[in-house]
């Protein structure tokens, strides 16, 4: 989500699908014109490198109209994970977020003690809501909170120290203002 919300904000994007894949990752597919696509990509990447990813990335040019038929995957959920695995923006998204004072905060460890002890932790420390969890697989989760700026820091920050006390963390983000894509693929 924050390498997306860097690519929409760097480019002129639209996002087509976020799909789950069996290596603790997701696979964002975007489209527009190809040198905002590439420029997109390229912020996306230099972000997930920065938070300690390691993201394959590449842009099609030009793709083929049967090709399309393999790379876009309609809407699924996985009964099993109790989630979905290939997410399709939003078609109306809420107008309550985005707005200057408005964030999202992400907490993601490996294992759930440490989620669900994190995410106490956050919402005991400012006055946040919960969004959502996804599974990644491998033990990988990511719990989504939102708030204004200031409260929405606090809560990740405090829920990030006790992850780290408990388990393993893995990553800890703000999106300030997040952009209409990441709004798209929140959790329902």
């Amino acid at each position: 989500m924050v390498a997306l919300d860097v690519m929409e904000k760097s480019a002129s994007i639209e996002v087509l699908q976020a799909e789950l894949n069996d290596f603790l990752g997701v696979v964002i597919k975007i489209e527009g014109e190809l040198e905002s696509v590439a420029t997109a990509v390229e912020a996306g990447r230099r972000v997930a490198r920065q938070m300690g990813g390691r993201p394959t990335v590449d842009v099609l040019a030009s793709p083929e109209s049967q090709a399309r038929e393999a790379i876009e995957s309609p809407a699924e959920y996985n009964p099993l994970i109790q989630q979905a695995v290939v997410t399709l923006p939003a078609e109306e998204v809420g107008t309550d977020m985005g707005q200057a004072e408005e964030a999202l905060g992400f907490i993601e460890t490996q294992g759930f003690t440490a989620v669900f002890d994190a995410v106490d932790t956050a919402c005991k420390a400012a006055q946040v809501e919960v969004v959502g969890k996804e599974k990644l697989g491998g033990g990988y989760v990511t719990v989504v909170i939102r708030g204004d700026v200031a409260a929405v820091t606090a809560a990740v920050d405090a829920g990030k120290v006790r992850a780290a006390q408990l388990g393993t963390l893995i990553a800890a983000h703000v999106i300030p203002r997040p952009s209409r894509s990441v709004l798209s693929l929140l959790p329902q």
